[in-house]
């Protein structure tokens, strides 16, 4: 990583404007809860919008919800679109997403000041920083959800229809916050993000940029396990059909998973919701979140067929019944050879040490990427803690960040990546 070192004057109000932000929704364990849409949300939305039109950019907001700052220097021309998600985790830490919008935010802004003076040359592209709506999925499912209407992988009115956990839809939700436009979203040439690892490789290798060539597969799932109410202390066990007996053994069936593939399969149970959820009463009904994660997709499929071959089992021993759903899946996609080599190549020149990794996580480049050659960066994360409020990356790898993020979006924008 970068040794500790003196910041520009630019650098400084860079880390002001982070610790501005990070005001939004703070907790009292240093971390934000700014769930998509909350008001925590829409103030830090409103926030950036000053801040973007303070340096002569237009905001605006799309149909669904996506903030965008454009920049027009070339009448016309598509949009190199960088950026990344503001919205989090309800005890979440301050980097995940937030500093690639900021990032991207501050990279833009330098931009259009060197290409507003004097004998400097016209870039091929214009620039576009963008906030992604509900990346995380914590308020409304699915997560990525903005970038997934944009890049046409979800419809726009399933994506306003969805209702969080009190019936408040999407629709009403951004339109409470004066956070939903009419505005389609730009046409975009190329993609930039930069987010922080949330894994711990970075920094034990001591590296300062990590340059995303992949991401891993992923398989997600809503089960719903159906019993039958009854009373905890009358009831005789026999009788039981209890909801969050089948919960919990497919809660143990996913950790057995991921023991019988060491380091290749992640998986999780990250939300339980229990009915009647009362301390006297057998639950009748649990629904779970459940995710598979590898790399390798064969191991992908083989742990899928054994997840929901216990179902049956587990059915039969809990005296329960199990429905599923998914929720959303992914396959292994390579981001552009040639967006990996042009990161390499700009962190070699500002002397960043470097090197290629995969993303274990979903984010908003996952979707662009199927639709525009995009360029994914890492910057690396403390213990490697993420969506926990200990979450912290130093100030000198998130400054480096910005200037690597920045030559990346001035190449992009110059044409390094366009057609011959």
């Amino acid at each position: 990583m970068t040794s500790q070192a003196s910041f520009t004057d630019q650098d400084n109000v860079f880390l002001a404007d982070f610790h501005t932000m990070s005001a939004f929704g703070a907790t009292g364990n240093g971390g934000v809860d700014r769930q998509a849409a909350s008001v925590p949300d829409g103030e830090q939305r409103h926030w950036l919008t000053g801040l973007l039109e303070t340096h002569g950019f237009t905001v605006t907001f799309d149909h669904a919800g996506n903030q965008w700052g454009l920049y027009e220097a070339v009448p016309g021309a598509p949009f190199v679109v960088a950026g990344s998600h503001m919205d989090s985790q309800p005890t979440a830490g301050r980097y995940d997403g937030a500093y690639g919008v900021l990032a991207a935010a501050h990279a833009a802004i330098r931009l259009k000041a060197a290409w507003s003076e004097p004998g400097s040359k016209a870039p091929k592209y214009n620039i576009a920083v963008v906030n992604w709506f509900n990346e995380e999925g914590s308020r409304f499912k699915p997560s990525m959800m903005g970038s997934s209407v944009y890049t046409g992988k979800l419809a726009l009115e399933t994506a306003l229809s969805t209702t969080d956990a009190a019936g408040i839809s999407v629709r009403d939700a951004l339109d409470a916050l004066g956070c939903r436009g009419d505005f389609a979203g730009p046409k975009a040439a190329f993609c930039a993000e930069i987010h922080i690892e949330q894994g711990r490789s970075m920094e034990r290798d001591g590296i300062t940029i990590g340059l995303v060539s992949s991401n891993w597969a992923a398989n997600k799932y809503e089960f719903v396990v159906h019993g039958e109410q009854a009373h905890t202390g009358s009831t005789v066990i026999e009788d039981r059909k209890d909801a969050l007996l089948g919960a919990s053994m497919l809660v143990v069936a996913a950790r057995e998973l991921a023991n019988r593939f060491p380091g290749v399969l992640h998986t999780s149970v990250g939300q339980l919701n229990v009915y009647p959820n009362s301390p006297v009463v057998v639950p009748s009904r649990v629904s779970l979140l459940l995710d598979l994660r590898s790399a390798d997709e064969t191991v992908l499929a083989e742990a899928d067929t054994l997840l929901h071959g216990r179902i049956a089992d587990i059915e039969a021993l809990a005296n329960i019944s199990i429905e599923q759903h998914q929720s959303h899946s992914w396959p292994v996609t390579p981001y552009q050879p040639e967006g990996v080599e042009l990161a390499a190549k700009v962190a070699a020149d500002l002397g960043l040490s470097n090197k290629e990794v995969m993303t274990l996580a979903g984010h908003d480049s996952t979707n662009m990427k199927d639709l525009v050659p995009t360029v994914m960066l890492f910057v690396p994360s403390v213990d490697g803690i993420s969506h926990n409020e200990h979450e912290y990356t130093n100030d000198e790898d998130i400054v480096a960040g910005l200037a690597m993020l920045t030559e990346v979006l001035q190449r992009l924008c110059a044409g390094a990546l366009a057609p011959a």
